[in-house]
């Protein structure tokens, strides 16, 4: 049985309406994300030795820049499209207040910093792992 399952206590709820419920990502976790990107794009390149190597490197390079720069330019509009009204009713949290605040999905509500990490570990993972993969490269050419 879960909590969602027990009935909720007064204290639960008042504990509820004071914490910070928000549906969309930090700005810093989408700036994490395309720095984990770039880190990722430098570490491919520890791979490149000969010319044949180089040119698949180059494109997947590119599909990389796609990867982030389309995301990036979707938000920039939508960012731009916002009138100032808009912008200052949105409160913009501190990165601190939106992690230990609620961020809001389609299935659950689950705490900000629970969500950051889901979402960066992945991204995270692949950029150390194809570093380590790349010193090891080094070492053993």
């Amino acid at each position: 049985m879960n909590n969602h399952d027990q009935p909720s206590r007064p204290q639960d709820s008042k504990r509820q309406d004071s914490q910070r419920i928000v549906r969309g990502l930090h700005p810093a976790v989408y700036m994490a994300l395309v720095g984990l990107t770039l880190w990722l794009g430098l570490a491919i390149w520890g791979f490149g030795y000969d010319g044949q190597t180089d040119y698949l490197l180059a494109i997947v390079s590119g599909f990389l820049f796609i990867a982030v720069a389309i995301p990036s330019t979707l938000a920039l509009m939508v960012h731009r499209q916002k009138d100032a009204d808009e912008r200052e009713s949105s409160g913009d949290a501190s990165l601190q207040e939106w992690m230990t605040g609620d961020l809001d999905t389609w299935q659950d509500r689950v705490k900000g910093r629970n969500a950051a990490v889901e979402i960066l570990l992945p991204m995270a993972a692949i950029a150390f792992g194809m570093t380590a993969f790349a010193i090891v490269l080094h070492f053993t050419a």
